[in-house]
Formats: C-alpha cells, structure tokens, sequence
C-alpha cells in the first residue's frame, strides 16, 4: 500500500511539474515566426559564386535592396491614363517607408501592352518586406476597367511565401491536432484515453518550440517556415506513434498485474528500448544533415532533432505518470482486465496475417519485393525539373500572376538581373563577351550616379573592380535562366585576368541546385551507416540491420517511383524541389525504420523465450495493430502539409504519407516477417542467439 501511494505521488508530481513547464514554454509555439527566416540568399554555403557576388554588391550600394516589379498590364494597350496612373504610384511607392529613392521612372513594353515598376526595398527591413509589399499592393488595387496591376519579383515572392508560412502556427497546428484525436477516437473507442498521447504531444511540441526559439534568437540556429512547419507534424505524428507503442504494451500487461503501477513498471522496461532506439534512430539521421552545404538543410537538423528529443523525453516520463493517475479505466469501456489472457488472442486479424506469412514466407518476400521494384520503376518519371516561381504555389498567388505577364511583355529576366564583377583592365572584354552568351539579352554596367542609366556615364570601380547586370531573356527561375548563368559563368571566367563573379537570384538558384546535388552524396550514405550502426546495437546482430536497410531503401524507390506518377499525372506539378530528394530520404528512411525497431526488437525479445521463427510471429500479432495505427497517424499527420499552398511541402508530405503507408502496411506485415521466418536464427548472425535454436522448426502460428 505505501509503495502504490509513494507511486501515486511521484505521478502527480510529475504531471504537475510538466504542465508547469509547459506552461512557461507553450506561449513560445505561436512565436516561432518572429525567429525564422526565409532569405533564400542566406541559406547558400559562404564559398558559393553566388555569395561573394552578394558580398561584392555591397561596395556597390549604399544600402542592399530587394527589388518588387509592379506590372501594369491592359492587353487592348497601355493608354494615357495607365501611364499616367503608373506614373502616379510611382511617386506614391517613393513615399513608402523602406523604399530605396530616388525610383527609376515606369518602362514601357515594346509591344504597348504593359508597363513595368521597378521598386527597390531596403533589405535593412528583413522580414518586414512583406509589410512593404503589401503597402505596394495596397496603393496599386488590382486593376479596373480592363487594367491589371500585379506585385511580382523576388519581393513580391517573398511576401507570398511569408503568407504562406503564417499560416503555420494556427491553421496547420489545427488541422494536426483534429487529424490525430480523430484517429486516436477510431483506434481506442474511449472518450477518455485520447486526451493522453494529445496532451502529452502538445507538452512535447511546447517544450521543443521553447529551446528552438531560444536557439533560433541566439543565432546558434536557423529557422524558417519549411523547418517550422516540418516540425509541427513531426512532434504530432512520431509522439503519437511512440505513445501509442507505450499504451499498447501497458494495456497488455494490465491483463497480468493487479496493480495499474506495476504494470507500467512492465510495460515501460518492455516499450522503452524501442522508443529509444527509435527517437536515436531518428535525431541521429537527422543530425547527418549538419554536413549539408547549405544552410537551410543544417537548420532543418537541429530543429527537427529537438522536437524528437523533446518528444522521446515526454513520452517516457509524463504519459507514464498520467497513464499511472488514470489506471484501469482510462481505457473505458474497453477495460483489462487482470486476466492473464494472452494479448494475442485479441488480435484475430494479426493471428491470420501471421498464419499466412508461416505458411508462404518465401512466396510473401518474394512477391512483396517484386511488387516494390515495380513500383520504382516510377523514378522514370521523376525528373529533374526545378520549381519556378510560377510553379511554386499550388494556387495563383499576385507574384506568380505578375511573372506571367512580365514573360508576355518584357525579356523575362527584368528586375532580376545577373551581377557580374570583374576588374577594371577586363571590363569590356567581359562585357563583350557576356553579351555574346545566348540567353543574354541586355549587359549594362553599374554607373555612379543614382536616376536613369545614361550610356555617357563611367561605371563605378570599386576596390578595382566593376559591376555589370545582365538582363535574362528567360524567366530568372526558369531551366532556361539556369543554363545561361552557367553558359556566362564559363564565358567570363574564361578572360584572363578578370576574376570574374557571377551572382544574382538565378545564380543562387543554380548555386543552391549544385549544393543540393553534393548534400545528397555526402549525406545519404552517411545516414544509412548511422542506421546500421544503431540497428546493430539495438538488435546485437548484423545481418538482420542489413537486411531491414535493404527493406527500408526498397520501400523508398518504390515510395518515390510512386510518388512522380501522383506529382506528374494526379497534381500536374512539373517537377519538384532540388531539396526534395534529400529530405524525402533522411524522413522516409528514419521514420521507415522505426516501425522494423518496434517490430524487431518486440521480436528478438520474444525469440530469446520462444524461439525465432515463433518469435517471428508472435512480434508480429502482438505489434500489427499499434504499429499500423502509428503508420496511419504519421501518414496523416504528414499529409496535413497538404493544407499550405506550397508545391515543396505539399510534395515532401505526400511522399512521407505514401512511404509511412507502404513501411507499414507491406514492409512491415509482410516483407520483414516473412524474411526473417524464411531465414530463421541466422536471422540473428553472429549473435549467440543465431545459434542457440538453430534446429527449430517452421510453425504455422504465434501462440
């Protein structure tokens, strides 16, 4: 009796101290906006071509500005009370605080269907460009009477994308948090036990957002809104995921111990060691994205291994202690009873599931493996198409609708132009040459003087050197733009003696590209060796980590062959995001895992009494409900990202939705048993255990 009281205590005293906790950090959730930071430029690694040219503009200007194109379009033509009302707002944006004057004055089209703003923001304001933009917008309206005005260029962008992530602290917190009570309803038929693993991961995701903000306004780490909404689900889903294995194991060990205490004395020693390995799993892959290049995938790192942490650490401490203070009947009005029923004998589904991988485990593993090699013949259809601005959103935002018509009127790269920094002695030959590279269509130099470019005007020598802009003919985010910044890029460097520098925001495009494609070489394999590390510690073996990595790497070809026929043939996207490839692994392969640990290791434990083969089969009834259900909550609570009008996102959660799917439903039930009933003990190679019931036979069922 004083051991259950002295255990009741600590449980209220561990609740109380939480919801303390959570109580400081929860008010930091909803500020993680004023943390992030979503520059492209500033993500780009400090060696990058395109980054010293950012360096170098510096001695250029007297303040660094991000420039807004506002577009004035009537396809009838433009007439003299649009050019007057251009005109007009010009003068009005030159009044807007933030705005760089004196404002070059509109230019016309060549086809007098259009005319064109270019509006220079300080970058001084940094996140307050939206603020800015919107006031452009504000004063411009949309357009009457056959006139259409757009705000477009790399601020116009910017402001839509910060709209977009602004949705991130409410709506997809929102739309997260109703998918996994919905699910958690389905799965417990309670009214009570929902409340658990919901509170726990709203405790999780307050205590992650508390140090990642500290971290984030410290400068210690970056934020922006892909990381901040990726942690969002991720906290959701895998604290779910860990909650429900913990509530599986303490609800089959009320059927053997009279006292709620003792059973999750149990249940913790048995769940814990999964968790674990599982959330070490996880923040270990995660970590391996330090070595990227770039400094938005090294964001992503830090920030979402906190959440995991954060989410582990309140897994195994707070819903333990309320699961204690709600004991029996916290599973109303499915209660367990101290029966000593075996756990298996509720799971009739799983009992026949295991009975079918017993008796055809080599057909199973066979035919699972053919059908994932058949689905990763889809990779075909991946390609290797970059996001425009104007494919970017999922819905027509004022930027993308303003791209448009700069593309209909203007050379496409106008108000976006390539920097070019080269010295003095070079100067025309570099311009010459740049001038010469298809896709080119305009190189003017830098001049002095500030008002309109006048062709009389000395450039302006800086330390030595000139600036040069070159006018893309293609739109600056396009493939099209992309390769003539390469093809220039060769054209200048190759003059003797210029040094020459090619930067702009197609540059960093291309630089941001390159950077990717390096991150992915370094980065993959170094997180799979991570894996097999953990898996061989956690599992005391090495063949059966190797095994279950050649499972998960199956399931993500076969997850990514998918995925681009839905992006190509369901969405209609064009291509994805040059980070997606990279982040779609380190999420399919860290979560994917997850669910051979909670398998796998439930399995080596019941091999040690059972034998292997039985042991097979038994870890599989006794974990095919839980692990389906966290296969299902992380797929949804991924899916959610499909709530936020962004192509990347909506990508990267639809590709770990399909991919939890697949782990779970094939990898999961049926690959994995059956390969590891058709090897048997050597399963377990070179561990004792591989040796000790070498001469078992093949069952047919878990008992």
């Amino acid at each position: 009796m004083r051991t259950r009281s002295l255990a009741t205590l600590i449980a209220v005293a561990v609740v109380l101290g939480w919801l303390v906790v959570s109580g400081v950090a929860g008010p930091f959730a909803g500020r993680l906006g004023e943390v992030a930071t979503n520059d492209n430029a500033a993500f780009l690694p400090t060696d990058a071509e395109a980054t010293r040219a950012q360096d170098l503009a510096g001695g250029f200007v007297d303040r660094q500005t991000t420039p807004a194109l506002v577009v004035y379009e009537r396809t009838s033509g433009i007439t003299d009370a649009d050019r007057q009302r251009a005109t007009a707002d010009t003068a009005r944006f030159a009044q807007v605080p933030g705005v760089v004057s004196p404002l070059p004055p509109p230019v016309p089209s060549e086809d007098g269907q259009a005319i064109q703003v270019v509006v220079p923001i300080d970058d001084a304001e940094g996140e307050q460009i939206d603020a800015v933009v919107d006031e452009l917008r504000r004063i411009t309206g949309t357009g009457t009477d056959g006139l259409t005005v757009n705000v477009a260029g790399p601020a116009g962008l910017l402001a839509d994308l910060i709209e977009v992530f602004s949705a991130i602290d409410g709506t997809l917190l929102l739309v997260t948090f109703c998918v996994v009570l919905v699910i958690l309803l389905v799965v417990y038929r309670s009214p009570v036990l929902w409340i658990f693993p919901l509170l726990a991961a709203a405790v999780s995701f307050s205590l992650a957002a508390l140090f990642i903000y500290l971290l984030a306004d410290a400068d210690v780490i970056r934020l922006n809104g892909q990381a901040q909404g990726i942690l969002t689900v991720l906290v959701f889903g895998a604290g779910t995921d860990y909650a429900l294995l913990l509530i599986a194991r303490y609800r089959e060990e009320l059927h053997r111990h009279a006292e709620p205490v003792a059973a999750m004395r149990t249940a913790w020693r048995g769940a814990a060691p999964a968790i674990v390995a599982s959330g070490g799993t996880t923040i270990a892959s995660l970590l391996c994205l330090l070595l990227s290049s770039l400094n938005s995938n090294r964001a992503l790192g830090p920030v979402a291994a906190i959440g995991i942490a954060a989410t582990v650490l309140v897994m195994l401490t707070f819903l333990p202690a309320l699961l204690v203070l709600g004991g029996r009947w916290a599973f109303w009005p499915r209660v367990p009873q101290p029966d000593q029923a075996e756990p298996s004998a509720e799971h009739g589904i799983w009992q026949r599931i295991a009975g079918f991988v017993a008796g055809r485990a080599r057909l199973v593993w066979v035919a699972t493996s053919v059908l994932l090699v058949l689905l990763g013949l889809g990779l075909t259809q991946l390609g290797a198409t970059t996001l425009g601005q104007t494919d970017l959103f999922t819905t027509r935002t004022d930027s993308v609708a303003g791209q448009e018509a700069i593309a209909r009127h203007f050379p496409a790269g106008t108000g976006s132009p390539a920097t070019i920094f080269t010295t003095v002695g070079t100067a025309d030959q570099v311009a010459q040459v740049a001038r010469g590279v298809p896709g080119v269509a305009r190189v003017q130099p830098v001049q002095g003087q500030g008002g309109p470019p006048d062709p009389a005007a000395p450039p302006k020598v800086v330390d030595g050197r000139v600036q040069f802009q070159a006018t893309l003919a293609d739109p600056p985010d396009s493939d099209g733009a992309e390769q003539t910044i390469r093809r220039l890029r060769e054209a200048v460097h190759a003059v003797p003696g210029s040094d020459a520098v090619v930067g702009g925001f197609t540059a960093i495009n291309v630089d941001t590209g390159d950077a990717a494609t390096r991150d992915q070489n370094v980065i993959i394999p170094v997180v799979l060796l991570v894996i097999a590390v953990i898996l061989a510690v956690l599992l005391r073996a090495v063949l059966a980590p190797l095994l279950l990595i050649l499972t998960v790497l199956l399931s993500y070809a076969a997850t990514l062959g998918l995925c681009a026929l839905i992006f190509r043939y369901l969405f209609g996207f064009p291509g994805v995001d040059t980070s997606f490839p990279l982040f779609a692994f380190v999420f399919l392969v860290a979560l994917g895992i997850d669910y051979n640990i909670f398998l796998m290791s439930r399995v080596r434990q019941e091999s040690v009494r059972r034998g292997t083969r039985a042991g097979v089969l038994y870890g599989l009834v006794v974990t095919g409900g839980v692990i389906t259900s966290a296969g299902i909550v992380l797929a949804a609570t991924f899916a959610a990202l499909a709530v936020l009008p962004l192509v990347v996102l909506v990508e990267l959660g639809v590709a770990v939705a399909v991919g939890v799917l697949i782990d779970t439903i094939v990898v999961r039930s049926l690959l994995v048993p059956a390969l590891s009933y058709d090897i048997g003990p050597r399963i377990w190679w070179p561990s004792r255990l591989s040796r000790a019931n070498h001469t078992e036979g093949k069952g047919r069922h878990a008992r």
